[in-house]
């Protein structure tokens, strides 16, 4: 067992949870490296002394420059705006840095491909976070469609749906401007994941983009609401994906139907603990769809706890993720999702952003430059 300077990038929603994450993780996981709160870089010096006193970190860093320079900060993790993510992990692959990168990969798909081209030509062990893929139920029902437990996949269905910019008299902020901070950039990214992980890379998308609340107190707003998108899978299935932040109602609306020849799957991650599973199989007067409540049995769940049905949260998703993220460090070899892994879904975006600007179906491969 050693320890490993972490840097993390970012002290607000995303950073904390990292910073949490890090010092929670060894004891949970028993890992064989141990992070150290290194060095935490934010908008300014003062607010990086901020989240050094309230997280623990070792020292403050006047700029992220700073932070991936210093030589006892080992591995980096960065949780800042997606405009910024490019020229960090440039920077760290430079210098031979494994690096963790929140989603959106990069603020765009030129972005998202020199990010990933950086990182496999400096050789360094990289991972993109989508953290809902990794609640035990979603992990245990990737395990069951890749043991071929429901059959051949035919159908997928997936949401990513919230409220928080449903109400139209809300503000224009931050978010309402720069087509990473709408919702193809935002909250699209993790369904898009889900589908690649759960069924397989998507072979073309029909998609339709809209901006519903187009003025916010006189500020124009210059990035979508909600959007949709069929899709066919390359291994054949057919799908609809939808995201929205204005979906009046919905607060965490991360949520898949899986359609088999031999059974079915649901999913909602606004009760994250529970798995719904149907099975074509006994009498037809007593089928039905059964809840599996996650539990010990279930991946990466005994670590929070040992009762079943108790349940894990948000934050644990994150602390699998840097587990992950340790695990790869200490292993030499990048793991599942890399920034490789995150470049497919950025490839999906764009199709998805092309098709509606074209109004046609749009081949995914041919946005790539791979042979149709």
């Amino acid at each position: 067992m050693s320890e490993i300077g972490v840097g993390i990038v970012g002290g607000g929603y995303m950073g904390k949870a990292h910073a949490v994450a890090h010092a929670s993780v060894g004891a949970l996981f028993n890992t064989r490296l141990r992070p150290r709160l290194e060095m935490v870089a934010a908008s300014s010096r003062a607010s990086a002394e901020r989240y050094r006193a309230a997280f623990g970190f070792r020292r403050a860093a006047p700029d992220w420059e700073t932070l991936v320079a210093d030589p006892h900060v080992e591995a980096v993790v960065i949780a800042s705006p997606q405009d910024t993510h490019r020229a960090i992990v440039e920077a760290a692959a430079a210098l031979g840095k494994p690096v963790f990168c929140e989603k959106p990969l990069g603020a765009s798909l030129e972005d998202a491909i020199a990010i990933t081209e950086a990182a496999e030509r400096a050789g360094i062990v990289n991972m993109v976070g989508f953290n809902y893929i990794r609640t035990p139920a979603s992990q245990y029902a990737r395990r069951l469609i890749a043991e071929g437990e429901i059959g051949e996949v035919t159908w997928f269905r997936g949401e990513h749906t919230e409220d928080f910019y449903a109400d139209p008299a809300m503000l224009a902020s931050w978010r309402t401007s720069g087509m990473a901070n709408g919702t193809m950039g935002d909250l699209a990214p993790h369904m898009i994941n889900a589908a690649l992980a759960l069924i397989g890379p998507i072979g073309a998308v029909m998609a339709e983009v809209e901006t519903v609340h187009t003025d916010r107190n006189g500020t124009p707003v210059t990035n979508d609401d909600q959007a949709q998108m069929m899709c066919r899978f390359t291994g054949g299935a057919m799908g609809h994906l939808y995201f929205s932040r204005i979906a009046t109602g919905r607060k965490m609306g991360y949520i898949y139907e899986i359609t088999g020849t031999r059974g079915a799957i649901r999913f909602n991650q606004e009760d994250q603990n529970s798995l719904w599973l149907y099975r074509a199989e006994g009498p037809e007067a007593e089928r039905g769809f059964r809840q599996i409540l996650t539990g010990p049995a279930h991946p990466d769940y005994l670590p929070f706890c040992q009762g079943p049905g108790h349940g894990t949260g948000y934050q644990d998703q994150i602390t699998i993720e840097a587990r992950d993220f340790l695990e790869a460090i200490a292993d030499g070899a990048s793991r599942w999702p890399s920034f490789r892994d995150g470049l497919a879904v950025s490839h999906v975006t764009a199709a998805a952003l092309k098709s509606h600007a074209t109004r046609q179906w749009q081949d995914v491969a041919q946005l790539k430059g791979d042979p149709k």
